[in-house]
């Protein structure tokens, strides 16, 4: 039997017309494909149009968790399984092989995945991008906001996937630059408000502010192996840095802010 009838993928739009086609493509197998976007305005919906098996639903974005809670549980999904993708995350034909000879027993409830990151459609060596929980039982399953993105909670033991997915973003610069600050926003947000002990390893480099962004930029290049990728090594380094610069200004920002709040206060 064909694992791939018991999944459906799920995935979450907002203006990606220059990713969702290549994404699609790779989903041919899917008899049902369902889309929650969020109220696009560019081609997105016409692209989608092309494919059949794709019912969209329209849902104003409020947070990450929520829209994917959206897409679990009020779209009507008839598999046990769920396939939860970026509208920018391409399957390989590796892992669509991989999918269809699964074999889960009923302890398993949910795989993970890991990724090649890729530039302008070049592949990296490496990548900070970490294996993320991608397929799972849809009653063993529930996001979480966590930071300025979702995670999903599996009850139950996941499972490795063999096969890579690649992340492959071909939107503007200045889009991921409008996304990021919005990102760093929340991300900042949710750093500030844990103490010291609540945070993780990466956390709290990044509360060190003055380390983080140059931390990230060599290891990006040198552990990662970015260094031999060329121009498109380079971009992605720069671009996680920018990323932990704009991070850090936020941090300081509330820092700063704080600080005047308190002296007020005094005064």
């Amino acid at each position: 039997m064909d694992f791939r009838q018991n999944i459906t993928p799920l995935i979450l739009t907002r203006n990606e017309a220059p990713n969702i086609a290549r994404t699609m493509a790779k989903l041919a197998w899917a008899s049902d494909v369902v889309v929650v976007d969020s109220l696009s305005d560019d081609d997105t919906l016409d692209i989608l149009s092309r494919f059949k098996q794709v019912r969209v639903f329209r849902r104003r974005f409020d947070s990450h968790a929520k829209q994917w809670s959206y897409g679990l549980a009020e779209t009507g999904i008839r598999t046990d399984w769920v396939l939860a993708l970026d509208a920018d995350f391409v399957l390989s034909d590796a892992l669509v092989e991989e999918l269809a000879c699964l074999d889960p027993g009923d302890q398993v409830s949910g795989y993970e995945a890991r990724f090649r990151y890729l530039v302008f459609g070049r592949p990296l060596r490496g990548s900070l991008y970490p294996p993320v929980n991608v397929l799972f039982r849809v009653n063993r399953a529930r996001y979480v906001q966590d930071g300025h993105t979702q995670r999903v909670v599996v009850t139950g033991k996941v499972n490795h996937l063999k096969s890579w997915i690649f992340h492959d973003d071909r939107k503007p610069l200045s889009s991921w630059l409008s996304s990021q600050d919005r990102y760093m926003k929340l991300e900042a947000a949710h750093i500030a408000r844990q103490a010291w002990a609540e945070l993780g390893a990466a956390d709290r480099i990044r509360r060190l502010i003055w380390v983080s962004p140059f931390l990230v930029f060599a290891y990006s290049l040198l552990v990662k192996g970015t260094l031999l990728d060329g121009r498109a090594g380079l971009f992605y380094a720069l671009q996680r840095m920018l990323a932990e610069c704009l991070l850090a200004l936020r941090l300081l920002e509330a820092s700063i802010l704080t600080r005047q709040g308190e002296g007020d206060q005094e005064l």
